[in-house]
């Protein structure tokens, strides 16, 4: 692997990579700052940050041909999504005009007298068009849902694009459902999102399915997709099985599919009721999937608010970024709660005591960066009593490690991290839990708001990656130990941040999987700046951001994350040097030599000011 190549996809020449090398420090401060000398490099970036090249190029082109001289044009896969752009925009600008912001709907141009089969494209694309001064703004709502289209969705239809087969809806040729053809879109109306997909299908999908994607016999995009992509990709993917990919994927991140198995023998084995999320009545049917975990958490607050009214929301410890923004920038606000302690829920006891209601507790387990567990016994127990959802993200423990869904109302989880592992396809889930006092009401919201955005080759990237989910933990939870013993054995480490270590170690436990470990994701901080920058800089590792990767990557989080609020996060412990490591599934002796070695670097820099 290429390590110090500014720009180079991790994993190098990965097409749909979902990290890029930033190897020093200096190049993660001149990425901040926006330097030419380092956005000239950029192959790709964390696709919810950097919009990658298949998508802006197809932009570029929508917004060329259907927008105003100065417009600017974002891809989302439906036209609901493409909606609350438009919206987000108002709200974020009350000045724009009723007609400023506009989506254009390119649909699949159906030909009833044949043509090619590659003509048989069957996907939608929406475009929010708007004005430039607006892009800031516009790259906000992407960065922080998670809704946008992914690289290999645009890429695919943008194929169909130049080949004229995706058109703008009002030019289309549109099948009808007693098989005769028509000009022109048909109106926006609630369905399904396989509905909004398929051109073809071989049953009726039906309206109330919870999973749409279960809708029909045989793929969900229609025979005439599969082969198109056949053809498009020769016969290295199987692609008759993209509706039981998603099936396979619901069924790992139930726990009932666990072994390293094919997809067709993965469907076709027993559920593993041992291995099932321990809460009665819960299945794969609680469990639905997003195109990122950002999306996922978006969509959950959102259909929150849809079930429960406007109400503020309770983010509970430090999250990760676009969490807390989701939390803020959407319905009436949040209350922060950044240090996560026994004395933040001492508060809100009294707020609640006070007649205080709340719309949902958001909390991570553990945090990122942190790693800090909420005590989420305590947490349960106040929200029964006052009455309040909680929404826990599993991303960084995982569910193998622990089990939070008996405290927790909704887990949501980032897929494209340990996962995937493959650090190649995005990804997200959400579970309900079927003992929760917010079930009902949660499923039956889901029925109306939920659509399955998830295109079909992320799905089968996904469900290829996650095959040995269950044997990579271990190894990871292994590694991530060792690096976290031999850091804290150096006497210039000030603090290593890890669940095993944490004063809420006790939070953590109680959650803990009989066999489950600590997970693979560990921060560290030095007594200075120039020592962590001495670290960062020799450590032999990727360097770039992500988490969750089959490869140990390393950041310098706090940089990346909150390079334009670098005072704010340190008063709640995020130190602006703080330094994170995600460790992959490399030889444990070899692993920590490379860590011995940045170490020794940091030694002999401190040895030579002296």
């Amino acid at each position: 692997m290429s390590l110090d190549e500014i720009g180079q996809e991790i994993p190098p020449d990965t097409a749909h990579a979902v990290s890029v090398s930033l190897p020093t420090w200096k190049a993660n401060v001149g990425y901040e700052e926006g330097e030419e000398w380092v956005l000239s490099k950029m192959k790709t970036g964390y696709p919810r940050f950097y919009i990658h090249d298949c998508i802006a190029k197809f932009a570029e082109a929508i917004a060329a041909r259907y927008g105003e001289a100065g417009y600017r044009a974002m891809i989302f896969p439906s036209h609901c999504v493409a909606s609350r752009c438009v919206d987000f925009l108002g709200s974020q600008m009350p000045s724009l005009g009723q007609n400023e912001a506009k989506i254009v709907e390119l649909v699949p141009n159906w030909r009833p007298n044949g043509g090619s089969m590659n003509m048989q494209v069957s996907t939608k694309i929406f475009a929010t068009l708007f004005p430039e001064h607006l892009s800031k703004t516009a790259k906000s709502f992407w960065q922080h849902t998670g809704e946008g289209v992914s690289s290999r969705r645009a890429e695919f239809a943008h194929r169909a694009y130049e080949e004229g087969v995706l058109v703008e809806a009002k030019l289309a040729t549109v099948e009808t459902n007693n098989g005769r053809f028509r000009k022109g879109p048909r109106r926006y109306q609630r369905r399904t999102s396989a509905e909004k997909t398929i051109i073809q299908p071989t049953t009726k999908p039906t309206p109330t399915s919870s999973h749409p994607e279960q809708a029909t016999n045989g793929t969900p995009e229609g025979r005439e997709y599969s082969q198109y992509i056949e053809e498009r990709f020769g016969r290295n993917l199987d692609l008759s099985f993209i509706r039981n990919a998603k099936l396979a994927i619901r069924r790992r991140i139930a726990g009932s599919l666990t072994a390293d198995v094919d997809l067709k023998d993965a469907i076709d084995m027993p559920i593993n009721a041992e291995q099932t999320r321990q809460v009665v009545g819960f299945s794969e049917d609680d469990v639905y999937l997003y195109p990122t975990g950002m999306s996922s958490i978006f969509n959950t607050h959102r259909a929150l608010l849809a079930a429960r009214g406007p109400m503020e929301s309770i983010c509970f410890g430090f999250p990760y970024i676009d969490t807390l923004k989701v939390l803020q920038k959407w319905g009436p606000g949040c209350l922060f709660y950044g240090h996560g302690s026994s004395q933040d829920l001492d508060d809100l006891e009294l707020r609640l005591e006070r007649g205080n209601r709340y719309l949902a507790l958001f909390c991570e387990f553990p945090s990122n960066p942190l790693l800090k567990s909420p005590d989420l016994e305590r947490i349960r127990l106040i929200a029964n009593k006052y009455g309040f959802p909680i929404v826990v993200d599993e991303t960084i423990g995982n569910f193998m490690n622990v089990h939070v869904l008996p405290f927790a109302d909704v887990v949501v989880s980032s897929l494209t991290k340990v996962f995937s592992g493959d650090s190649n396809v995005m990804g997200g889930s959400c579970v309900l839990n079927p003992r929760g006092t917010y079930y009902g009401l949660l499923k039956d919201t889901l029925v109306g708001e939920y659509e399955d955005n998830y295109w079909v080759e992320d799905a089968i990237f996904m469900e290829r990656n996650s095959r040995d989910f269950v044997s990579r933990i271990d190894r990871i939870n292994t590694n991530a130990e060792a690096i976290c013993d031999a850091l804290k054995a150096h006497p210039r480490v000030k603090e290593v941040y890890y669940p095993k270590n944490s004063p809420t170690r006790p939070c953590y436990d109680h959650c803990r999987n009989p066999n489950g470990g600590y997970g693979g994701l560990l921060s560290v901080t030095f007594f200075s700046t120039a020592e962590a920058v001495t670290f960062f800089d020799r450590i032999e590792t990727a360097k770039g951001p992500s988490l969750g990767t089959n490869f140990t990557l390393c950041c310098p989080f706090t940089l990346l994350a909150h390079y334009g609020e670098l005072e704010w996060a340190s008063q709640f412990g995020v130190e602006v040097d703080l330094v994170r490591v995600s460790v992959g599934l490399e030889d444990t002796s070899e692993l920590v030599t490379v860590f011995e070695r940045a170490l020794e670097a940091v030694t002999e820099s401190v040895q030579t000011l002296a």
